[in-house]
């Protein structure tokens, strides 16, 4: 087997090698997931219950709630129960992620990536108790003291249930947002200071992230956006812990770099220098007793270009095709200075 192919080989065996690692944790979150439904499912009225009481303690005396689908009554506990399995899987689920993608990774980046996974899940949990304890009686109070004399407040069970899964995820995420602060910043991307100067803007934004993802009510609104902008600045806060610094190899390394080219600097002013004396030892060698500069063709060819040296060329050979021409009109070409002969005037008599 040639080396091209022993290569190809082996990168195949090493993708292969990955997704067979990737399946298996895959089907480790599965089963984790399946794990907890299993024993929620047992609980998933008495879950629903629990879940349903911040609603039930403010709403009207004798009114319930109702369940206007058919199979509602089956599937609302059925849905409860998956969810709250993956929620409560998710410190596992991340732990096999952070398992498949840490071996990728640089030591400082573990370093550094393993904490952040392990708050980030404990920042989720804490965005659904804030929303439980905190944003649902303050919402279902408002809500409740909106009905209308004469109807009947009965919200169904299913619509409750999205209705507060929705409120869960959203706080979930939202109690992110020092993660993400740390994280750009971790990266290089921005700095704490340009973060506090762009402050409005992230108040703007947090107030429109509340109004998509929550119901339309000022209250869930605000609660979810004043939240937001606080870990907004406590993540500003924690950032600068983070801020990235140069390593002693990095900086030794600009210092060899600052070196070799300032010895480079040097080097081409030397150079110069010993070119420029040279320049001036042919011009003094090229010039005579008398302190005139003697003529060397090889100057004029060093300074003329390839079309400057045919123009002078050309030039030289029409001036001596003239010079032959005019030999051969007026003299026998032998002698150039002589006068030209005239076979028709008389001849002088020779001295005696």
């Amino acid at each position: 087997m040639t080396e091209p192919e022993s290569k190809t080989t082996e990168e195949e065996m090493s993708f292969v090698t990955h997704l067979l690692e990737l399946r298996d944790r895959l089907l480790r979150m599965v089963l984790s997931i399946i794990a907890l439904f299993l024993v929620l499912y047992f609980f998933s009225n008495e879950l629903y219950a629990y879940i349903s009481e911040p609603l039930l303690k403010y709403m009207p005396k004798g009114s319930k709630m109702a369940a206007i689908d058919v199979a509602s009554p089956f599937l609302t506990p059925f849905k409860l129960s998956i969810v709250a399995s993956i929620f409560l899987a998710m410190p596992y689920i991340l732990y096999q992620l952070w398992g498949f993608i840490a071996p990728g990774l640089y030591s400082h980046e573990r370093k550094m990536a393993a904490p952040l996974v392990m708050v980030s899940s404990l920042l989720f949990y804490c965005g659904m108790l804030f929303a439980y304890y905190v944003v649902f009686p303050l919402v279902f109070v408002f809500l409740a003291g909106q009905a209308i004399e004469g109807v009947a407040y009965m919200p169904d069970i299913a619509r409750y249930l999205d209705f507060v899964l929705t409120l869960f995820f959203a706080f979930g995420v939202a109690f992110q947002v020092p993660i993400a602060t740390i994280v750009v910043v971790w990266m290089g991307m921005t700095t704490p200071e340009k973060l506090l100067g762009k402050r409005p803007f992230i108040i703007v934004g947090a107030f429109v992230i509340g109004m998509l993802l929550t119901p339309p009510d000022f209250i869930s609104q605000t609660l979810l956006a004043v939240p937001m902008w606080l870990l907004f600045e406590l993540g500003v806060i924690f950032s600068r812990f983070y801020v990235p610094k140069k390593d002693e190899e990095d900086e030794e390394d600009e210092e060899i770099e600052e070196n070799q080219i300032g010895a480079g600097l040097a080097a081409t002013a030397t150079a110069s220098a010993a070119s420029s004396a040279d320049h001036e030892e042919d011009e003094f060698e090229h010039t005579n007793d008398s302190g005139h500069q003697e003529y060397d063709p090889a100057d004029d060819q060093e300074q003329l270009s390839d079309e400057e040296m045919d123009a002078e060329m050309d030039r030289i050979e029409a001036e001596f095709a003239e010079m032959e021409a005019e030999d051969d009109d007026g003299g026998t070409g032998d002698n150039l200075g002589d006068e030209p002969v005239d076979e028709d005037k008389p001849k002088k008599p020779d001295s005696e």
